[in-house]
């Protein structure tokens, strides 16, 4: 430490001004203070942290921000969901409880996860900032661990402050708190596909952690997505979509929900990335990220864990490992690629009504190979006016040139058609064509997919890696019949429906010839050629 007698005045005043503003602002608190990072030794009950390597990225600096907000704020209500490894338990359940309960003398805390294990650990990080000389500095009062406060479980500060860590599922007990920091109270894979943990986690979280606070008391659920029916999933409205800010949920509060996914899939995303970007590239390289989301037997994984969005493992009828995954990257007809000749097709499944209360309107374009396999190729989605489906549904057909297209001959099949039709017609710069069918209409959601449904279970079925939109299609399947959304699998379901109108691709025995433009030089000097009356070269 510096000696004092050596401090100049401008250091004096910059001093005061750093602990001036970490005091009021919990970002730049982070930004002052050592934070412990992994134990010193492989000791569970080790007292010494290592500091932590890296500053402050900004998704770091998004995330303190709105755990001030809760806390900050009576009956606050915030929900972080990030991705493993992205530094949110440190933040939320350390640095910003040392900041907390230095600044507010006579504030008790509550810190409980899935078991005792994380939350000690938490509750050890935690002192070890309040007894940093530097940590202390900040405050007024310098509040450090009172005397004779040994245990983790429960201890105090000088000013009166005190933290409990325990498992949520162990049962909260003991005095009234301020607030409660729920770290991950799914333990894995396991637990989370319990029906009898996840329904024991919710009765503990409204039986146990909500009854513990103060009228004016503050929760802060810290999630790695494991299942759509965890706690979050529980709390958030049934149709959540991955939206950030504050949301009106299922329990009668507005929470604040704070979603940032390993890889941005939303325009509006909270950390400001563009749709595609990693996260915290200045620590995780690309290929970090992209070990998980290429794994092809760990789609699952990848959806829940990383992308914030998890679904069942396996649904009623289909089955996750039943899909085949190629890399689209590769040229076609190399391996790891699709074939190199298909026979293209696509369907399109049509909403009611474009808003976001609504279903989606959807378009899938496949190819057939030789074998009889579908190959996925191109998606498109959206709930939006007609205008915009159809000129996607154009854009599609002019990039693919399917030979068919299908829909469902409903009222609102029925309604699209004319449209759709002048659309191909009327698209720039030159029109486009493909032959549309409506196939008969079906109530049973079950018959729809039953061809499909076949295919997909003789594994056929391959779709494209490093494509979200592929594994938010199988999310449907696997979920159906009971998803939140099926408007996808109704494409598929439709696709099936037309496989006995599909064609194997043949390889043209004939040279490939070219029409000659009527009236040019080269269309009025040609001569014919065995009898043939169409002007070719």
């Amino acid at each position: 430490m510096t000696n004092a007698a050596n401090v100049t005045p401008a250091q004096a005043a910059a001093e005061l001004l750093r602990r001036q503003r970490a005091r009021e602002s919990l970002v730049e608190y982070a930004r002052s203070v050592e934070i412990p990072g992994a134990p010193a030794s492989d000791d569970p009950e080790e007292e010494v942290f290592k500091p932590v390597e890296s500053s402050l990225a900004k998704h770091h600096i998004v995330t303190l921000e709105a755990i001030q907000r809760c806390m900050t704020t009576p009956r606050g209500r915030l929900i972080i969901m990030e991705p493993p490894g992205s530094a949110k338990s440190t933040y939320a359940s350390v640095v910003a409880q040392a900041w907390y309960l230095s600044k507010f003398a006579g504030a008790e805390v509550i810190v409980t996860g899935y078991g005792d294990d994380l939350p000690m650990k938490h509750s050890r990080r935690v002192r070890q900032m309040i007894r940093d000389p530097k940590q202390r500095a900040i405050w007024k009062d310098k509040p450090g661990v009172a005397s004779g406060n040994s245990g983790v479980k429960q201890w105090a500060l000088t000013n009166g402050s005190a933290l409990r860590a325990a498992g949520i599922l162990s049962g909260i007990t003991g005095n009234r708190a301020d607030g409660v920091v729920i770290d991950d109270p799914v333990k894995g894979r396991e637990a989370a596909d319990s029906e009898v943990v996840r329904n024991k986690t919710e009765e503990e979280f409204r039986d146990s952690v909500k009854t513990r606070l103060k009228p004016k008391g503050w929760i802060i659920l810290i999630q790695t997505r494991w299942h759509e029916d965890d706690l979050a999933g529980r709390i958030l409205p049934a149709d959540y979509k991955g939206e950030s800010g504050p949301i009106k949920c299922r329990d009668g509060d507005t929470w604040e929900v704070l979603n940032i996914p390993a890889k941005c899939e939303r325009e509006d995303d909270p950390v400001g990335r563009k749709i595609g970007d990693y996260l915290w590239p200045e620590w995780f390289p690309r290929e970090h990220w992209q070990g998980f989301e290429n794994d092809p037997r760990g789609q699952r994984t990848w959806n829940a864990l990383f992308q914030q969005r998890p679904t069942a493992g396996d649904g009623i009828e289909f089955q996750r490992d039943w899909f085949n995954w190629y890399d689209p990257d590769i040229e076609p007809g190399k391996p790891g690629g699709r074939p190199k000749l298909l026979t293209i097709y696509g369907a399109s499944d049509y909403a009611a009504k474009p808003d976001r209360a609504a279903d989606f309107t959807e378009h899938g374009v496949v190819g057939v190979d030789a074998q009889w396999n579908l190959w996925f190729l191109d998606w498109w989605y959206g709930q939006v006016s007609s205008d915009v489906y159809l000129a996607a549904f154009v854009a599609l057909v002019r990039r693919w040139k399917p030979r068919r297209w299908w829909d469902e001959g409903n009222v609102i099949g029925h309604a699209v058609a004319p449209a759709r039709k002048r659309a191909m017609l009327e698209a720039k710069p030159v029109p486009v064509y493909t032959y549309c069918e409506q196939l008969p209409s079906i109530l049973n959601k079950a018959l729809k997919l039953s061809s499909f449904q076949a295919r997909a279970a003789i594994k056929t079925c391959y779709f494209p890696l490093k494509r979200p939109w592929a594994n938010r299609t199988i999310d449907q399947l696997c979920a159906f019949p009971a998803g939140r959304y099926d408007d996808a699998a109704d494409v598929c379901g439709v696709l099936g429906r037309g496989i006995d109108k599909m064609m194997d691709p043949k390889a043209s025995s004939e040279p490939e010839r070219k029409l000659l433009i009527p009236f040019s030089i080269e269309w009025l000097e040609w001569a014919g050629e065995q009898g043939n009356g169409i002007r070719f070269s």
